[in-house]
């Protein structure tokens, strides 16, 4: 398991570390418009899964607005957020960012992806910041568990390895 400070207190993160060459676990999370969102749902293009503990705080709002722009560049790569903000928040929160290219979802409900992915933070309820890149078939080629959840991650490395997929 991934081993991860928040403020550079250990937490405790709750499932399995997801590793490159697996096939990418299934979960469920929600749209801004409530719809449910799958692993299926992503299949058929590279993925960049971007993951924040809460889109209304300074680095991932940054991490947020980075990946933006990133997304307005690349074409054939669907980039998005996932944090357990309320997508009601996430909706409000991308249309006074001007947020337009990534998508965010929501994992409020269930910690669905934080548990499968491994990066949801039992002692906060919230998902520790993490980067993954899922192939066009679902299968992991890129996977960050940033050590320090309130530090920016790795923005190069993710969107090279989405590069090399398209």
């Amino acid at each position: 398991m991934a081993n991860v400070t928040f403020k550079g207190n250990p937490i405790t993160l709750l499932g399995n570390e997801v590793k490159v060459g697996e096939v990418a676990p299934d979960f469920t999370v929600l749209a801004n418009d409530l719809t449910p969102v799958t692993l299926d749902n992503l299949k058929g293009k590279v993925t960049v899964i971007s993951v924040v503990p809460s889109i209304d705080t300074g680095v991932c709002d940054a991490q947020t607005r980075r990946f933006n722009e990133e997304a307005a560049q690349l074409e054939g790569v669907q980039i998005l957020t996932i944090s357990v903000d309320l997508p009601f928040a996430q909706k409000r929160w991308c249309g006074a960012a001007g947020i337009d290219k990534v998508q965010t979802l929501s994992d409020h409900r269930e910690l669905s992806f934080g548990k499968a992915f491994g990066v949801a933070i039992e002692e906060l309820r919230l998902l520790t910041r993490s980067v993954f890149v899922l192939n066009a078939v679902g299968e992991v080629v890129y996977a960050q568990y940033v050590s320090e959840a309130t530090d920016h991650p790795d923005y190069e490395a993710p969107i090279l390895a989405a590069k090399a997929l398209v």
